[in-house]
């Protein structure tokens, strides 16, 4: 660990008052930057906001770490692509899970269904976000190591635009001038709407729009307008509609062409559509029809199935990187170095020694089922409660087990709406935001577009900002 990763900011953190003025000055930056959260209260309406929670000073993150994971970026862009070209490894990879994970099973029908009728988009558009913690290791130092990549629906580039200020101005607030320029500037949002905008331009159509798959209930609405207004600066229209909207206005043409009220879509952008929760019968209907249309989806079904948990855990074995990567020695090298260790809880030997294991070792692992969007992974007693449970059952095959990290935790201070400031032991996770668009089998864009850093209470085991846990942060160059 480099010297003071561990203390950051260690004696601004003890004197109440002047964290209480800070803090003051800093959620009032933070208002006037647009770090916005529509309130649990109301999440559907915009007449009453408040700040999305954030870190008073930002956290310490080795360079290196910081560099190894926007150079690694668009390896991770490049496999996940190629992981979605590829029908037979993902049918084999998600064949055990479909059997017992009802969701990934619906996902995986349509994914069929579009293959069999033959797929009818050209243009192909990937934003994601590739998800790292900073393991320590027995020298002392961190290593980067991948949690999860996030290939729909990946958020908060919107307000990782605006923190930056916040965390400058904190600092000049205290005269550290010097401190506040290191804070690097980040502008994901911008890099997101490029992607959306090339394969807008390359679908070839100059009046037709993008149209956003939106929550009803949707808080972060504030992250999706930044894109949206970016978007707009370039003369490209974006519609908010809901699944619902979809199935009663949505239709496609001879051609598989998309409309919507009429208005030819270019592009689908999902903002929905990643947990169980968000599909009716009539919603499932929906995502089948914009599947099968010509316009680019981001993602499109197999790229949905791509980010799975499953398919992670398959991409550690021995000789599976080679394979979706042939001739690319050095993307493989860099890829491996970022993988925790993962392990295949399908029956048979080898699960069940995973199994064993965890249970000898609660405190080095957590059991990850099929989902997306936070809160849902298993620690501790409760995980070998449920590996108990699980044992003989081959619901097993719908989970996969994970090597825990474990970061160096440092202290610092964390703002919540209706939450008195208070300094608490934290550990970080970084996130880059990667954009690719491919035209037929060639890849006309791949770049990484910009981080995020949300940090958390080490009392909470998982989270993400929108289920309430994390709270957004910037890194601090060391």
């Amino acid at each position: 660990m480099p010297v003071g990763m561990a203390t950051g900011w260690g004696s601004l953190l003890q004197d109440e008052q002047q964290l209480e003025e800070l803090a003051r000055q800093a959620v009032d930056r933070a208002l006037a930057e647009g770090v916005l959260l529509r309130t649990s209260q109301a999440p559907s309406s915009s007449d009453v906001v408040s700040y999305a929670p954030f870190t008073l000073f930002p956290s310490r993150v080795p360079s290196a770490l910081l560099e190894q994971a926007y150079a690694v970026q668009v390896d991770f862009n490049l496999l996940v692509d190629a992981v979605s070209q590829n029908a037979v490894f993902l049918e084999r990879t998600l064949s055990s899970t479909i059997k017992r994970d009802s969701f990934t099973a619906r996902l995986f029908d349509i994914h069929k269904q579009v293959l069999k009728e033959g797929i009818a988009q050209t243009v192909f558009l990937g934003l994601n976000r590739s998800d790292y913690m900073f393991q320590c290791t027995p020298d002392g130092s961190a290593a980067l190591k991948q949690i999860e990549i996030n290939t729909i629906s990946a958020s908060f580039g919107g307000l990782a635009s605006r923190t930056p200020a916040v965390h400058r101005h904190v600092l000049s607030v205290l005269g550290k001038t010097k401190e506040a320029a290191k804070i690097l500037s980040n502008n994901p949002s911008k890099g997101l709407a490029m992607g959306i905008a090339k394969a807008w331009e390359l679908y070839g159509s100059a009046n037709a729009q993008v149209l956003l798959i939106a929550q009803e209930k949707e808080r972060n609405i504030f992250d999706q307008r930044a894109i949206e207004n970016e978007l707009l600066a370039r003369n490209i229209h974006v519609i908010r509609r809901r699944f619902e909207d979809v199935s009663e206005k949505g239709s496609l043409d001879q051609d598989r062409r998309l409309f919507m009220d009429g208005q030819e879509i270019a592009v689908v952008y999902f903002r929905d559509g990643y947990m169980p929760s968000h599909y009716s019968l009539q919603n499932w209907e929906a995502r089948l029809l914009l599947e099968r249309s010509c316009a680019a989806k981001c993602p499109d079904i197999a790229t949905q199935l791509a980010g799975t948990k499953k398919v992670q855990q398959e991409l550690s074995r021995v000789g599976v990187l080679e394979s979706l990567l042939p001739g690319q020695p050095e993307a493989v090298a860099r890829l491996r170095a970022t993988f925790a260790g993962l392990y295949s809880l399908d029956l048979g030997e080898e699960g069940d020694q995973a199994i064993t294991k965890a249970i000898a070792a609660p405190s080095s692992f957590v059991l990850k089922p099929q989902r997306e969007g936070g809160g849902n992974n298993l620690y501790g007693e409760e995980m070998v409660q449920s590996l108990e449970r699980l044992k003989d059952s081959e619901e097993r095959a719908s989970y996969i087990l994970m090597e825990k990290i474990e970061p160096e935790p440092f202290k610092n201070c964390l703002l919540r709406p209706g939450s008195p400031a208070r300094v608490v032991q934290c550990i970080s996770e970084l996130g880059i935001f990667g954009v690719y668009v491919r035209e037929g089998k060639t890849l006309v864009m791949n770049k990484h577009v910009g981080h995020l850093l949300r940090t958390k209470a080490i009392e909470h085991a998982d989270g993400g900002v929108a289920a309430g846990v994390a709270v957004l942060d910037n890194p601090y160059p060391v």
